[in-house]
């Protein structure tokens, strides 16, 4: 058991699937009270009557103030899951603003609202967990995908904002970038997907798995898949090599293609 999330009041978001239902049911396995929120109702019910939560449905930006009441006025640990992976957007298909307005507003601004609500109540006590279910994306960026990619990238630029900015008035917070996991966002990707991500995609209770190592060992950056350490040295160190080596693959799938 995570000493850490013994008793805690935790708040997941899109955890009616995938990786945030096996979030869900980790943290309820370690003691926590969990709140399990989805945009589908009957999913989050599911989801809350299985680990004894409490399902808070709706969009993930404005479940907060309800999430707080549902667990008594405190919430210890937040994860902010929902994301969307959308089609289209990119400068060379048809273009569709709505695309990148919907990446951006869930897959940052619900991050950016959270913190917003939580901030003051943590700040004032001296503690709080911030956890943002990013991507290998956010690190690397993928083929085919420039809203999700890009979304992604502001969502780890938050996180880091977050711990570099709080972490002496005690806020915790973890970032977890894994590559493929076999959930519906992974069936979603298309041909891309199954260039890059399948062949070595892993369950979402390996993610739970690898954020619970992260708590505690008390880690930022969080790598299911730890071969992305050594890919985002390269990028770091060599951004033309690197460049040059994902352009290589982006002519493999346009070829498959």
């Amino acid at each position: 058991m995570v000493e850490a999330v013994q008793g805690a009041g935790v708040v997941v978001t899109g955890a009616g699937g995938g990786i945030g239902a096996a979030l869900a049911r980790r943290f309820a396995a370690e003691g926590a009270r969990v709140v399990v929120n989805d945009l589908d109702a009957g999913r989050a019910k599911a989801v809350a009557e299985e680990i004894g939560g409490i399902a808070v449905p709706g969009d993930a930006s404005a479940i907060v103030g309800e999430a707080i009441e549902a667990l008594g006025g405190t919430v210890d640990v937040y994860c902010a899951n929902a994301g969307v992976a959308c089609e289209g957007g990119n400068a060379d298909r048809p273009f569709d603003e709505n695309v990148w307005a919907a990446s951006w507003d869930v897959n940052v601004m619900a991050h950016v609202r959270a913190a917003h609500a939580l901030l003051p109540g943590w700040l004032e006590r001296g503690s709080g967990r911030f956890v943002s279910t990013v991507s290998a994306a956010g690190l690397l960026t993928m083929i085919g995908a420039a809203p999700y990619s890009v979304t992604k990238h502001g969502a780890y630029a938050f996180a880091e904002y977050l711990a570099l900015t709080y972490r002496h008035r005690g806020l915790k917070v973890h970032a977890i970038c894994p590559q493929g996991v076999r959930t519906d966002m992974l069936a979603a990707t298309g041909s891309a997907g199954d260039l890059v991500l399948k062949p070595t995609a892993v369950e979402p209770e390996d993610v739970a798995r690898a954020l619970f190592r992260g708590i505690e060992e008390d880690r930022f950056l969080i790598l299911p898949h730890p071969e992305v350490a050594g890919y985002y040295r390269a990028r770091a160190a060599d951004p033309d090599h690197w460049l040059a080596s994902m352009n290589h693959i982006q002519r493999k799938w346009e070829e498959a293609r």
